[in-house]
């Protein structure tokens, strides 16, 4: 009876056998095949390597006595090196620094693309092939904002890479980036599209596309393929805590990238659009101070003197929810398509102003070397309000100072517990603005906030050492 019951369960065993196998079998078969997209577009990867020449001086040489140390010390080398032996005269007067990186061939006549930060500062830029001949490469141009520079080598008859498109590709997509990590040639690795449209503390101007390829130092400027084996993207940043890959990286949409190349193979310079606004997202507590339904588009906390913007109308405190016709959810989709726009031609702007939607044309400027923010001026003393704040008028000295057009606003002295400070206003901010309506002087001020609806969140626009900015505050019962 038990030798029966036992041989029973041997089809049972043999079914969850085969199941599993099947299954196995057709996850594998569902993964993708990297191998000919490998092997057919690792010749147009290049290694590039860089020499910077780095000088030193000699007075912390001064009066400096090499001690005595036995003959087979370790440290006589070093002393000797550095320090030499006869006196500063010996020291030597410099030293090189190497960095590595990659990049990939564009046209079969030499020109290579990587980024800017590889080759940045390089006195020698050496491109090594993968049959392993070596170039000195010329700079052609190179862009801080984008990241992206271009190169040219002597040579021809290149194997060229195959130029694709970021409009199609999907989120969850497969993609493969060839490149030299830590000076290893054509290393191959794989990943997914974890999101687009990434736009980073370090540049506003660049929709990055983040994947979850691994990508560690020398990978910087090598080229991202999709499974068809075409160029989508240029292997810019990682995110990391440690200096290596933790799982979230970044590239530069291959668009982007070509049209940067273009403007520095045929002007030697990358003009960008510019509209001459500092603009913020909109919160929720902001959205309700203004009356929108759902937080959206990009909120204006500055309008730029002589910009085109302050040409066209726009004011701090707009909305602006489409850029020619294009939905803007959030700030940081707006500065890519005004960088991307044509410069002297016009720009179709839907803004959301006193619960009013208004059209706006502008005529889009060229984007101006980058600008500072001077710092607030400090102001006597001055009462205290209901909402914890103590406000003076903008004296001449802050004007100047602040680069102010007029002295229109209040200067911050003091913020005491209370409605403000939980709004994040602090000492030294610029008040311009309070529930939409501009603020003049610390007189017209104390009129607004005695007005003020009890109960509701109002909009205050400030100006700090690190720009304008809007900022929700509760106004109490």
């Amino acid at each position: 009876m038990m030798s029966s019951l036992s041989k029973s369960r041997y089809p049972v065993f043999g079914f969850c056998l085969f199941f599993l196998l099947s299954t196995w079998v057709a996850q594998a078969a569902s993964l993708p095949d990297f191998v000919d997209l490998a092997e057919k577009n690792s010749p147009s990867v290049v290694n590039i390597s860089t020499t910077r020449h780095k000088s030193v001086g000699s007075g912390f040489r001064h009066d400096f006595q090499i001690p005595d140390l036995p003959e087979d010390s370790p440290f006589n080398e070093f002393f000797e090196r550095f320090f030499g032996e006869g006196g500063p005269e010996e020291m030597p007067r410099g030293f090189d620094t190497q960095s590595l990186g990659s990049g990939f061939v564009i046209s079969d006549d030499g020109y290579i693309l990587t980024n800017n930060h590889v080759v940045d500062s390089a006195d020698e830029v050496v491109v090594r092939l993968s049959d392993r001949r070596e170039f000195v490469a010329k700079i052609v141009g190179k862009d801080k904002r984008s990241d992206v520079a271009l190169l040219k080598i002597e040579a021809s008859d290149l194997p060229v890479v195959k130029i694709g498109s970021t409009a199609d590709l999907k989120v969850g997509e497969w993609v493969l980036a060839i490149g030299s990590p830590f000076g290893f040639d054509h290393s191959v690795t794989s990943g997914i599209v974890s999101a687009k449209g990434r736009n980073l503390p370090s540049e506003n101007y660049v929709p990055f596309i983040q994947t979850d390829v691994a990508i560690n130092p020398g990978n910087s400027g090598g080229p991202l393929f999709n499974l068809a084996g075409e160029v989508v993207g240029v292997n810019s940043q990682i995110y990391s805590r440690t200096g290596g890959y933790m799982g979230l990286s970044f590239a530069i949409p291959i668009e982007m990238a070509m049209n940067v190349a273009d403007q520095l193979r045929t002007k030697g310079k990358v003009t960008r659009g510019w509209l001459g606004v500092l603009i913020q997202d909109v919160t929720r507590e902001l959205a309700d101070a203004f009356g929108m339904d759902h937080p959206r588009g990009a909120l204006v906390a500055r309008v730029l003197p002589d910009s085109p913007a302050s040409k066209s109308g726009i004011q701090a405190g707009d909305v602006i929810v489409k850029f020619n016709g294009k939905q803007i959810s959030n700030s940081s989709m707006l500065p890519p398509l005004v960088g991307s726009s044509r410069v002297d031609r016009p720009a179709d702007l839907e803004v959301l102003r006193a619960g009013k939607t208004l059209t706006i044309t502008v005529d889009i400027g060229e984007l101006p070397p980058e600008e500072s923010m001077a710092e607030a001026a400090t102001v006597p003393r001055q009462q205290q309000d209901y909402l914890g704040l103590v406000v003076d008028d903008v004296t001449a000295d802050a004007q100047e100072q602040l680069g102010l057009e007029s002295r229109e606003g209040v200067l911050v002295k003091e913020v005491s517990p209370g409605p403000a400070r939980d709004a994040d206003i602090r000492p030294g901010d610029l008040i311009q603005m309070i529930n939409q309506v501009k603020v003049k002087d610390a007189r017209s001020f104390r009129k607004l906030i005695d007005g003020l609806p009890r109960g509701k969140t109002v909009a205050v626009l400030v100006m700090r050492r690190s720009g304008q900015i809007f900022l929700p505050m509760k106004v109490p019962n």
